[in-house]
């Protein structure tokens, strides 16, 4: 009080305390109200020297946050933190008074396919691996795939992409050129050798991503032919596979033409879609596609009708 009375504030002893009580949420203040006279600190996980944010910055970090985690560095989400919770204070002190602030509720992204828990990645596997990455270093790793063979490797890191509930480090190995994906959560060990990496020239993170890799495939197109049901022909007229997609009518059903990504993703969409699709090109595509459903059916021959 003698502080503020000496800067010039005329303010009772009562008013500091509404006005503390008023910020406690919003700046993470700890009270100790154990006994009389209260006493207030900041909070350990919070620093004092927190700048303002705006309502605006306040709802964007806060729907952000959720895609924002798994693309950055530990080092910068522990930066992070504090301005996430001064967020989510922010938006929660203010909802009562301003509907902006109540929209973080209000929307939610939600994946396509069935959504699956994330795996569990080792702390200092990523902190490593973010960290040889940001500094274009090289990093030590031993790597089991989906089979039991375990790897030693050195790999050269070339960028982090996550993929649903998934995050890939896109890397070439040892003295190899060509480039791999390693799921983060497969690595047994990661470290950093502190050795400068393998350039790889012409590499681009974004013409690698555009070209179908972590779709599993080759960059390779092929031109797709298929007769597809009614409901599906609404639903590809509503969000195309494909710039070129061409849908109309045949008889009673509806052909679809698009030139597509050769991947095991298109693949997956196709069998996803059972009774309501029928491939009909290219021909190589149509005996793996029948061979697949023929083995996917003998699965349940011993069912009577």
């Amino acid at each position: 009080m003698k502080e503020l009375t000496q800067a010039g504030y005329v303010i009772s002893k009562r008013q500091v305390e509404r006005d503390l009580l008023d910020l406690q949420e919003f700046f993470g203040l700890e009270c100790n109200d154990d006994r009389m006279p209260y006493k207030w600190r900041w909070s350990f996980d919070r620093p004092s020297d927190l700048p303002a944010i705006t309502l605006a910055e306040a709802l964007s970090l806060v729907v952000v946050e959720e895609t924002l985690k798994p693309l950055l560095p530990l080092s910068v989400q522990k930066t992070l933190h504090p301005k996430f919770l001064q967020a989510h204070s922010q938006l929660s002190m203010m909802a009562k008074k301003s509907p902006t602030a109540r929209w973080a509720k209000k929307v939610k992204t939600v994946p396509a396919n069935l959504p699956l828990l994330p795996p569990t990645i080792n702390e200092q596997v990523l902190e490593d691996v973010q960290t040889a990455l940001l500094l274009d270093e090289q990093i030590a790793a031993t790597y089991q795939g989906m089979s039991d063979k375990v790897l030693d490797l050195r790999l050269h890191p070339l960028g982090l992409v996550t993929r649903g509930s998934v995050v890939y480090l896109v890397a070439t190995a040892n003295d190899y050129s060509d480039i791999r994906l390693y799921a983060l959560h497969r690595f047994k060990k990661a470290a950093r050798t502190f050795e400068k990496l393998k350039p790889l020239k012409g590499f681009s993170l974004a013409r690698y991503v555009e070209e179908g890799a972590l779709q599993f495939g080759e960059g390779a197109q092929l031109h797709l032919v298929a007769l597809v049901s009614e409901d599906l022909s609404r639903l590809l007229l509503e969000t195309p596979i494909a710039s070129n997609q061409v849908i109309k009518a045949k008889g009673k059903q509806w052909q679809l033409e698009a030139t597509v990504l050769d991947t095991w993703q298109l693949r997956w969409w196709i069998l996803s879609q059972g009774v309501r699709m029928r491939v009909l090109k290219p021909a190589g595509l149509v005996k793996e596609i029948a061979s697949t459903l023929r083995s996917a059916a003998d699965q349940y021959s011993d069912i009577t009708k």
